[in-house]
This record gives C-alpha cells, sequence and structure tokens, in this order.
C-alpha cells in the first residue's frame, strides 16, 4: 500500500459536490487551522445534535477535543468538513481501529469507526450521504475495507444514511445502542445508489436555474441598449411570470423603478428584501468577484455570466474563471458560463427567456443545448424557420447556451432531461467534452428513454476552443464517435443535420425496421429518395408512383394503404405542385394545406409507423405540416385498431423511477419495436467457455448480469401524441432519409439495450494474484513515478500477468546467435519461425523481418543467415524463435486507458485494415458478451473473419472470449493502462496470441467510478 508520509496534506481529497437541493458545498480535509471554524460550527449544533453525537450531553468542545478533531495524520486518523461559504456545515471522521474496538497499532488493521455530525440547518440536504461517499474512497485509498458506527436509536436518519448506502452492511443491538458494521467495498447496489443521488441532485440543481421564482440583472445599463438592458429587455418580453429586478451601483440614489421596463431598480443586491434565485450577471469581468460576493451572501442560488474576458482571453482570464468558479461554488452557487449565451425555459408557469436572444422561441419538447453562441444562435433561428410558434413542429422546452461552461455542461443537461416530461428529444453542440467517461454514462441511460443527437465541432486534437479549459483527450476522434455510437448518441456533423433529426424524432415514433415505402407525383424525386435509402443501409421499397395531377385524397389513400401493409416500416412521402388540367384543390384553398390535412388524416389513422415528407417548391405544405393542425382536424384516435403482423409491439412494463422531485415525473419514452430482419454476418455462435490457450484444464463460466437501461424494456406499445400530429417535412430527399436512417439506427440500438449482456466471470480468473503481482511490478518498476506515468512491463511478466487471466502467449526463445536459434528451434519443435523484435521492424512482414515454415535446422542457419545480412546485425535485430500455428486471420486486440475517455477496448485485424485505414471497433470497458459480438462484427473487414469468397470461418468465439478476459483484467486492475496483443492469430478451431505487451502505471485516486464530484478545469 503505497500512503503519502504522514500529515502530508491530500489535496486529491478536495472536492465540489451538489446535494440533494441542488446547492453545492466543498468538501475537504480538516486540518490544524480550522480550530475556530470547527468551535464555531458545534455552537451552532443544537443540543440533541450533540446528545446523538456523544451519547451524553455535550453543550461545548474542550480544548483537547479541538486539538484531537483538527490534527489528523491523514491515514490512520481522518476527518472531512463539507463547508459552505468557508463555514463548516457537517464533518465525518474515522479512527482506524483493531479487532477489539481500541486503536490500531498494526498497519495491516483494516476497521475503523466512522461519525458523523451535520449541522440542523442543513440537514436534509444529503450532505451526510455525500461525506459518507468520500470517507469510504479516502479509506479505501488507506487500506481500510470495513466501517462500524454506534448509533442511537432514535438517531434514525443517521440509521437510513448507512442503510440506504447500498454497501453489504451487518446490524446489532447491545447495551442501548445500534452498532452496524459495513464492508466498502462498492457493489452494484451503492454504486446505483451514489448515480441516483447523483442525477437527482445535479437535476434538481438545474431546475433551480430553469425555474426561478426571481431574477435579478445586475449591470443592468441606465440607458436603451448593452448586454444588461438587452437582458432585462428579453426576459420581460418573453412574458417571465416571477419576479425581476434591475441592479446597477451606478442607478441614482432615488430611481426607484426602470423605465420604460417599469422593474424595482436598486444599487446593490442587499436593497431587495425578497429572496433572489438567479442573478443574471452582465458587468465587466474586473467586477465580477463584487457581484459574486454579493449574490453568495444574499443566498442566490445560480448565477449567468454573460460577461467576456475569462479563458477565452488567454492564460489571465483562464485564471480568472478558475478563480471565479472556486468563488461561486464557496458559495454553493452553480454557474453557467462565462462569456455565456443564456438560457430559455418555455414552459407556461415560467416563460423564462435569460438570454441575449430577440424572441422568445416556441414551447415544444426540444431540449437544446449549445456550447457556443452562435450556433446556439443558429440553432434557434433554424427551429424558428421550421415550425415557429407555441406547439410547433420545432419547439423547444428549454435552451442553455454555456459559453465557457466553467460549471454548468451538457452532462448537467443530461441529468436534468432524463426525467424531464416536457422534452422528448435532446439536441448537443459540443465543442469538447470535459468528462467523456461520464458524458458516456449519462447519455446512454438518457438514450434508453430518449433519442440525444451530437453535433460536435472541433473535432481534431489540438482545435478546441480556447474558453474551454479542459484536459487532454488522447483519443482520436474516431474512437470518441464510435463510444457515442455505443452509448445510444445519434452523431451527426452539421447543424442542419442537428434540426433535421431534431424534428423527425421530436415529431414522429421510431420505426420497427428499416423498411420504407415511397410514394409521391414525381419519379425523379422518388428515385432520389430511393438512392438515398440505399446509401444510407435501409431497405426501401419499390417506389410508388402517383400521376402528375394526383389530388390530397389520391396521396391519402396511396398513404394509409402504405402504412397498413406489414411489410413497411416507415414512409417517405415525395411532392411536387400539382401539375395538370383544371384544378386539384378549391380556388379558396391552397394546395399546400389541402394536402398537408390529406396526409395528416392518413397519418393520424396509423400512429405507430412515422412518415416524413420531401417537397420541392411547396412552402406551404412545409409550414402547415410543421404547425399545430386546427381544432377541427383528426387527431389519434381513442382507441386504435389492435396492431398486427409488423406493427405489433408486445406489451411492456412502465414502470420508472422513483425520484424526490414529484413534480417532474418520467416522461414516456419513444416506442420500441422488434427487430425485422437479422444482420448480413450471422451472430457470433455460442461456445463453451475455455481457456484462450488449448492447455489447462477446462473454466467454468458464470455471468455478471448487466442490467437493462431502465427505458429499452420499459416502453408503452406507443407515445401518446400529446399534440395534434405534426410531420416535418424537407427540401431534399437526402436530408430526410438521412434523418429516417438515424431514427432507424436509434431504434434498432434500443432494442439491443433492453438486453445488454453479461460480464462472464470465469473460474480460472486469478483476480487476487494478479494484483498482488501488479503491486510488486508497481514496486520494481516505477519507486518514484508520479501516479500516472506509465511503464513497459518485462515480457516475461507481461505473459505471467495475462496468464492469471486466462490470456496464453505462445512461447518464444531470443535468438542472439545461429547455434541459440538451432537449440530454441529444437526445444519448440519444428516448424518455426525466425522473426526479428526491434522496435523498426516489429510487426513488419512487409520488411523481411518475419521468415514461416522453417522445416529443419538447415533451413534455419541459412534463414538466419539471410536475415542479417539483409537487415542487420543480431545486435540491431533481437531475433527470436517461435512454433508455427495453424493458419488463420490476423488480428489486433487492445485495451487502453484515457484520463478522460476512460479504458477502452479495441479490435481489428492486423496490418494494413487497422493500420493504414483505420478499421478498427471499440467498446468501454468493461465490455459485455453481447457488445463483443457486435465489436467483433462491425468492422469492415469482418467478412474475413466469417467465410468470405468461400474461405473457412474462423473461430470468432475463441475471439470473443479473448477480448472479455482482456476487458475483465482492465477493468478489475485500473493500475493496467495498456494491453496490446498482435498479432492474434484466429484460426478456424482456436487462437493463438504470438505477442503481448503490457504497461502500468499507479492507478490516480479518483475516477468516474470514485465518488461523486463537479469537475474542476
Amino acid at each position: 500500500m503505497q500512503t503519502p508520509p504522514e500529515h502530508a496534506y491530500p489535496t486529491h481529497w478536495e472536492a465540489d459536490v451538489v446535494l440533494r437541493d441542488g446547492g453545492t458545498a466543498r468538501i475537504r480535509p480538516i486540518t490544524p487551522d480550522d480550530a475556530e471554524r470547527l468551535v464555531s460550527f458545534y455552537e451552532q449544533v443544537s443540543d440533541e445534535s450533540k446528545y446523538y453525537r456523544f451519547f451524553a450531553p455535550y453543550p461545548r468542545l474542550s480544548d483537547r477535543d479541538v486539538h484531537r478533531f483538527t490534527h489528523h495524520d491523514y491515514v490512520d486518523r481522518v476527518g472531512l468538513a463539507a463547508t459552505v461559504g468557508g463555514e463548516f456545515i457537517a464533518t465525518v471522521r474515522y479512527d482506524r481501529i483493531n479487532d477489539q474496538g481500541l486503536p490500531a497499532k498494526d498497519p495491516e488493521d483494516d476497521q475503523a469507526e466512522v461519525a458523523f455530525l451535520v449541522q440542523d440547518a442543513h440537514q436534509g440536504r444529503g450532505v451526510a450521504s455525500a461525506l459518507l461517499e468520500h470517507i469510504a474512497a479516502v479509506a479505501r485509498e488507506r487500506g481500510i475495507r470495513r466501517f462500524a458506527a454506534e448509533v442511537l436509536p432514535a438517531n434514525s436518519k443517521m440509521i437510513k444514511v448507512f442503510t440506504d448506502a447500498g454497501y453489504t452492511h451487518q446490524r446489532t443491538f447491545e447495551d442501548g445502542v445500534v452498532r452496524l458494521e459495513f464492508d466498502l467495498e462498492p457493489t452494484e447496489q451503492s454504486m446505483a445508489v451514489m448515480r441516483g443521488r447523483e442525477q437527482r441532485a445535479e437535476a434538481r440543481s438545474v431546475q433551480r436555474l430553469l425555474a426561478p421564482g426571481s431574477v435579478a440583472v445586475i449591470g443592468t445599463g441606465r440607458t436603451p441598449g448593452g448586454l444588461g438592458r438587452t437582458a432585462l429587455r428579453n426576459l420581460l418580453d418573453s412574458g417571465f411570470t416571477g419576479r425581476v429586478h434591475a441592479v446597477n451601483h451606478a442607478f441614482p440614489g432615488d430611481l426607484q423603478r426602470l423605465d420604460p421596463e417599469g422593474v424595482p431598480a436598486v444599487r446593490a443586491l442587499r436593497e431587495i428584501a425578497d429572496p433572489v434565485d438567479l442573478a443574471v450577471i452582465a458587468v465587466p469581468a474586473d467586477s465580477v468577484p463584487e457581484v459574486i460576493r454579493d449574490c453568495g451572501e444574499h443566498g442566490v442560488q445560480g448565477v449567468l455570466v454573460l460577461s467576456s474576458g475569462y479563458a477565452e482571453a488567454g492564460p489571465d482570464g483562464r485564471e480568472r474563471q478558475r478563480a471565479l468558479l472556486r468563488q461561486a461554488r464557496s458559495y454553493g452557487m452553480r454557474l453557467i458560463g462565462p462569456n455565456a449565451f443564456g438560457l430559455i425555459n418555455t414552459a407556461p408557469g415560467v416563460r423564462l427567456n435569460a438570454s441575449l436572444a430577440p424572441q422568445m422561441p416556441g414551447a415544444g419538447h426540444i431540449g437544446l443545448f449549445t456550447q457556443s453562441g452562435a450556433i446556439g444562435i443558429a440553432l434557434l433561428s433554424g427551429l424558428h424557420a421550421r415550425g415557429p410558434g407555441d406547439g410547433g413542429i420545432a419547439g423547444i422546452s428549454a435552451f442553455v447556451s454555456a459559453g465557457n461552461r466553467a460549471d454548468v455542461s451538457g452532462n448537467d443537461l443530461l441529468q436534468y432531461w432524463y426525467e424531464d416530461p416536457d422534452t422528448d428529444v435532446v439536441i448537443l453542440y459540443l465543442e469538447s467534452i470535459g468528462n467523456p467517461r461520464k458524458f458516456a454514462r449519462l447519455a446512454r441511460r438518457t438514450a434508453a428513454v430518449k433519442p440525444v443527437v451530437v453535433a460536435k465541432g472541433a473535432r481534431h486534437n489540438g482545435t478546441a476552443p480556447p474558453g474551454h479549459a479542459v484536459p487532454t483527450v488522447r483519443v482520436p476522434d474516431s474512437t470518441v464517435a464510435a463510444l457515442m455510437r455505443q452509448a445510444g448518441v445519434i452523431r451527426v456533423d452539421t447543424v442542419t443535420e442537428l434540426i433535421d433529426a431534431g424534428l423527425l424524432l421530436a415529431s414522429q415514433p421510431l420505426p420497427a425496421g428499416p423498411r420504407i415505402a415511397i410514394l409521391g407525383n414525381s419519379e425523379s424525386l422518388a428515385l432520389l429518395a430511393y438512392d438515398a435509402c440505399l446509401t444510407e443501409g435501409l431497405r426501401p421499397q419499390r417506389p410508388r408512383v402517383l400521376a402528375s395531377a394526383a389530388t390530397p385524397d389520391d396521396f391519402r389513400a396511396a398513404l394509409a394503404e402504405a402504412l397498413s401493409a406489414d411489410g413497411c416500416d416507415a414512409v417517405v412521402v415525395t411532392a411536387i405542385p400539382w401539375v395538370g388540367e383544371g384544378a386539384a384543390v378549391s380556388p379558396e384553398a391552397s394546395e399546400g394545406a389541402a394536402l398537408a390535412d390529406a396526409l395528416r388524416t392518413a397519418a393520424t389513422a396509423h400512429p405507430r409507423k412515422p412518415v416524413t415528407v420531401v417537397h420541392l417548391a411547396m412552402d406551404d405544405l412545409a409550414e402547415t405540416l410543421a404547425a399545430p393542425a386546427p381544432a377541427s382536424a383528426p387527431t389519434q384516435p381513442a382507441e386504435p385498431a389492435a396492431p398486427t403482423g409488423d406493427d405489433a409491439a408486445p406489451a411492456q412494463d412502465t414502470a420508472t423511477p422513483a425520484r424526490d422531485d414529484a413534480a417532474h415525473p418520467a416522461p414516456a419514452p419513444h416506442p420500441v419495436y422488434p427487430p425485422p430482419a437479422p444482420p448480413s454476418i450471422p451472430p457470433i455462435p455460442p461456445r463453451p467457455p475455455r481457456p484462450v490457450a488449448p492447455t489447462g484444464p477446462p473454466p467454468t463460466l458464470t455471468t455478471r448480469q448487466t442490467p437493462p437501461l431502465r427505458g429499452a424494456d420499459a416502453d408503452p406499445p406507443h407515445r401518446p401524441r400529446r399534440e395534434p400530429l405534426r410531420i416535418p417535412a424537407y427540401p431534399a430527399a437526402e436530408r430526410a432519409v438521412r434523418s429516417l436512417a438515424e431514427a432507424v439506427r436509434y431504434a434498432a440500438w434500443r432494442r439491443e439495450a433492453a438486453d445488454p449482456g453479461r460480464v462472464p466471470e470465469y473460474d480460472d480468473i486469478q483476480e487476487a494474484q494478479a494484483g498482488a503481482d501488479i503491486e510488486r511490478l508497481l514496486d520494481r518498476l516505477t519507486p518514484d513515478a508520479p501516479t500516472g506515468r506509465s511503464v513497459p512491463v518485462p515480457s516475461q511478466d507481461a505473459e505471467a500477468l495475462l496468464a492469471r487471466y486466462g490470456i496464453h502467449t505462445l512461447p518464444v526463445l531470443p535468438a542472439p546467435d545461429p547455434d541459440t536459434a538451432v537449440r530454441a528451434a529444437a526445444r519448440l519443435g519444428y516448424p518455426v519461425a525466425l522473426k526479428t523484435t526491434a522496435p523498426h521492424l516489429r510487426h513488419r512482414p512487409d520488411l523481411g523481418g518475419v521468415r514461416l515454415d522453417i522445416a529443419g535446422e538447415a533451413e534455419l542457419r541459412r534463414t538466419y543467415a539471410e536475415l542479417t545480412d539483409f537487415l542487420g546485425s543480431p545486435e540491431e535485430l533481437q531475433p527470436v524463435v517461435q512454433s508455427m500455428v495453424p493458419r488463420g486471420v490476423d488480428t489486433v486486440v487492445r485495451a487502453s486507458i484515457d484520463p478522460a475517455a476512460g479504458a477502452v477496448l479495441s479490435f481489428g485485424l492486423a496490418g494494413a485494415p487497422s493500420q493504414l485505414l483505420g478499421d478498427i471497433s471499440h467498446r468501454l470497458i468493461p465490455a459485455t458478451d453481447r457488445e463483443v459480438a457486435e465489436q467483433i462484427r462491425s468492422i469492415r473487414a469482418a467478412p474475413l473473419l466469417f467465410g468470405w469468397r468461400g474461405s473457412q470461418p474462423v473461430d470468432t468465439a475463441a475471439l470473443a472470449e479473448l477480448l472479455l478476459r482482456v476487458s475483465r483484467l482492465v477493468d478489475d486492475h485500473p493500475e493496467v493502462v495498456g494491453v496490446d496483443l498482435e498479432p492474434v492469430v484466429v484460426a478456424a478451431h482456436g487462437l493463438s496470441v504470438l505477442g503481448a505487451t503490457v504497461r502500468l502505471a499507479r492507478a490516480p485516486a479518483t475516477t468516474d467510478l470514485g465518488p461523486r464530484r463537479l469537475p474542476v478545469y
């Protein structure tokens, strides 16, 4: 166990956390300088709470108590405090004890006694639960595996903190005291509890920002114009239902009301008698710290900083931004910005436009987050053009443009939108991802109940906007894209595609499969749609071309027929202006409006299948389809006919997770239907578990069940429409089909998410022994190396470590000279391979550094001479001898850990496919058996594994097992930061690992798997 020197202050234990009510607190170790804070804190604790803590009246702390509670060695005695505004609101401490409950003398003692004290004014905010998560992580880091706590039976709140944490615990009652003992090893239940608390707290913090009861605009100009006055004007024009105050220290002393707005005007925040929930700050950057202090002292819940001059302005601005974040969090406030464009909430009970957008968007069900103000403007403008007004197809529920996003980020909005009943589709424009590991986790969970559409700018390394102070991500954008797909995220490239996909997903049910019907009155336009379907991997039917003089009734009948067909999953309608004698509609009616009514009538009768429209020169058609239908228009039938064939969907459980905030029940998710057809590549056949190498006894297999994602198996047969049907219309067939294809792929992911697979547990895996080997190797290889710096493991040690997980590499014997090579070949048995291991020739058979099928001694000596004559001396080439293995397909298996993206499992074919073409698939670790099977099939060269052009299929079940074992190794031991198996020859029966490298590094103290904490950049 590696520990810092005694009394060294562990800065990595400091953390900002979001509490149950949405406020924040800072958790940090207690130091001797905290003596006065501790005494002041204790004086504000009620006598009852003191009694519960000490089991007796204890009105004040003695000097000895203060010294004991503020002096720690940070190993056997640790104290943490939760602070707001620099003052203690709660404390927790542990003391290492032995089996008799006495202070421990032996460093091997792994039990500690833990005790809490929470200020009465802050009880019920979840402070103790957050402290328990952090003190447990600290204890595990210091080698403590078990906590014990003694609690009075009447102290039910503290008993609940322990029992609800999800740890395995024992409870006894003796001498009038409840004794609780619990293991600190994280369990599935404890992780679920922690994630659930994190989600509710962060969602609540966003809700407080989006639905304030009162707003103060600080920096409101004395004359019209300027940043603050513009924000105030937009806020008032939106019809905000709460109280509004204008604040400016330069207002005249006798000014009571700002005209022409007619809002109360004050010189300082403290002059406002009522609480202020949200402060919109529009003052120069140098004045912001004073404003933040005033906000904190006034009890403001959150701040929106429109001011610029921070990280986007250079190093000095970046430090100013970090100081701003520290100051805001010290008062328990969340921060949007700086350099933000603002936030909008269209809910009728709020009507908040605290942004620089001059027009309030229409209300709808699209949640929108951007990091760029310019892109935010483009998205709002684009959506308004496609469906203006409340209830239109392009209406939004909420909009946040976070600017430099020093605090509130897309992850926080995902937490909020996950259960927001007013949001059906999430649209994100991201230029950087501060915590990709957490983003993937949250996006996956959210995508299980509603679509998440993402466009990412600055996709190439080194191009992140200067205002985004984020850690460097070493993985390429292709890997990030693959991980997004695994998480169910719909990844698009442009702002236009964001809008196109968002409109379809917000207005239409998800398709049951890829079978697309195409109909319309233009053969050319229908053929364009047909070709676009094939390009996107859909299965279009032969287009049905109506006459150019087709009437709206002809369209209605054709669409109704297509939707009622069992072999159709979605319909693309193409339309051009009517061509023919006479009039298709009455002179009083609009041609586009009449066609829109006809299409709505047909689509409403079949609400389970999506419909999209492609039009040319029919803007009135698009506008009518996007707007809410007239009150007299037909809507969804009250009792739709029972579906048959492909329309049928199994009845499913609609239960939703419990949530503290009853005002925000979970939304009804998009419908998910059974898949229509098997994939073109056959699935990997089931295979009895066995070691990767044919040596050793066969292990037995058990599995860790990965629970299905919520929503993936909890969908109603179809989503009830909350408004009359709206149909998205596009001016180009390619745009409509691309959006529909994204919906098809997303629906398939949703079906698969219902059964995510299992993480196997093989009984031949020696996890504890591998951990001991890793600790010894780290002590030997990195005695003075800092945390995070990786080192290569010597080949023999790497092979031994991999063998602990049933991954056996083919023996390799050094051949520094011809005689040694001959002896090595005799030991291994002919035929053999002679290979160079020099770094510049490794895995480069094209350069002649690998000679195969050497049948005897004479051939081996001749080959050895040719190799050294052609490529260099034996000292330079470092040749080795290895046995030949059955012919097969050469593949590569890798696992690596990026500090931000987390652990990633990669697979591809060795050589040109992976190195030249980048044909590599990626999955997050831990990978399930289903994910690994999909990973193998997902590379473009996968047909080579499944019998391409008459070749014999290889043992993909053995390959899947190897991938799962590598995944388990890296997941079980975060110190393993790199595994490279190349080549892995997969034969018809079994496989052989011919080369392996492993890298180790001391695991960082905090990861996304640790206690919840807010990021600091």
